[in-house]
């Protein structure tokens, strides 16, 4: 088995991913480096690692079996998304403003984040056997309730960019599922049209977050500190960075969260347009990779896994790198695999384990088929 694994698995996704983490790693132990010589690997930095290492063997725990079980749990997984997203509300603890974790014990956890694949796997489920028949607004609804509820959940929390990750998810498993574009066009275009109305159900912080994306001159040393400090690191880091453990704006504390939501700030600064470019090469394989498994797969179900996992990847990236640069506006959003963060880093190492799940059992149709 173990032969077989090591033979037929997609080393694009496992390499990536190993350069991912450990560039992930190094600028978290940079970010955390305050005030310290020589190379200081902080308590951040040790969990990240750990977990790393626990999710490695998750990985390699998953090829050995067959993700098609996954649709048979699918019942069992919506139930249990619903009861994670509820009690964070009922006994979440709250920091930054919001209610978004769990404790236990010395680990804080993020239900939201793995509620991402969790309802990627429920959703491929259920749209498999919808496929090539959403072509009417009445077959549209089981989905859109299907999927609100969860969203609706994550929304109270607050968390809009949790929120807005579920929707991109949806929305590229729908593509992948036939809906008719008809429907699409119907649909944006009265979305954009009611888009002034959602300016009403958003929170003050939230409403500030936008304004401050359109002028963050508007509020320089409040809700507009974070893009400035953060278009100033990534600026002052030119071509080549200014190395490792010796940017400024993160060393000296002027950029907040250097080492979750602003963590390719801190890439930026250190390593220059060279460190951002590789990263973003190595972010775009996963999910160039993702893509190649769902066109390459011989069912719905693990076509929409690998789409949904892709869309995942795809929006946190482009959101998160581009709130950075300020060309998106600030959310909560972790890069993936770079940013510190138990419940996010796991929730895409296991994605990676299914991806290669998927990957490995096409090959091993086509070896069966060649024989």
């Amino acid at each position: 088995m173990l032969q077989r694994i090591w033979r037929d698995c997609d080393w694009t996704i496992i390499i990536c991913t190993l350069l991912l983490v450990a560039m992930g790693v190094v600028a978290i132990g940079s970010a955390t480096h305050i005030n310290q010589t020589g190379l200081h690997f902080s308590t951040l930095v040790a969990k990240q690692l750990i977990f790393f290492l626990i999710n490695i063997a998750l990985v390699i725990g998953i090829q050995f079996l067959d993700y098609h079980k996954l649709k048979d749990w699918a019942n069992g997984i919506y139930i249990v998304t619903i009861m994670l997203l509820l009690a964070v509300i009922f006994v979440g603890t709250s920091a930054l403003g919001a209610q978004r974790w769990i404790q236990l014990g010395p680990i804080t956890l993020q239900p939201s984040e793995f509620s991402k694949l969790l309802m990627i796997i429920c959703m491929a489920k259920m749209l498999e056997s919808r496929y090539n028949k959403l072509d009417t607004f009445k077959s549209l609804v089981v989905p859109i309730l299907y999927v609100g509820i969860p969203i609706l959940l994550v929304f109270m929390q607050p968390d809009l960019g949790t929120s807005l990750v579920y929707i991109a998810i949806f929305v590229g498993m729908l593509f992948v599922s036939g809906i008719r574009l008809r429907l699409v066009r119907i649909i944006a275009t009265v979305g954009v049209l009611l888009m002034p109305l959602a300016w009403f159900v958003l929170k003050d912080y939230q409403k500030q977050r936008i304004l401050v994306f359109m002028n963050p001159d508007i509020d320089p040393f409040g809700s507009g500190y974070h893009i400035i400090q953060s278009k100033i690191a990534i600026g002052s880091g030119t071509i080549f960075g200014k190395g490792l453990f010796n940017g400024t704006q993160s060393q000296l504390n002027f950029l907040p969260e250097n080492h979750t939501d602003f963590i390719f700030s801190v890439i930026g600064e250190e390593l220059g347009f060279i460190g951002c470019i590789f990263v973003l090469i190595l972010l775009f394989m996963l999910i160039y990779r993702s893509i190649k498994v769902a066109y390459s797969c011989n069912d719905r179900f693990g076509m929409l896994l690998a789409t949904g996992i892709g869309s995942m990847l795809c929006f946190e990236v482009l959101v998160n790198a581009g709130m950075t640069m300020g060309i998106m506006p600030v959310t909560g959003i972790p890069l993936p695999f770079i940013s510190y963060g138990v419940s996010a880093l796991t929730t895409n190492m296991i994605s990676v384990g299914i991806l290669l799940n998927i990957s490995m059992q096409r090959c091993l149709l086509y070896t069966s088929d060649a024989a």
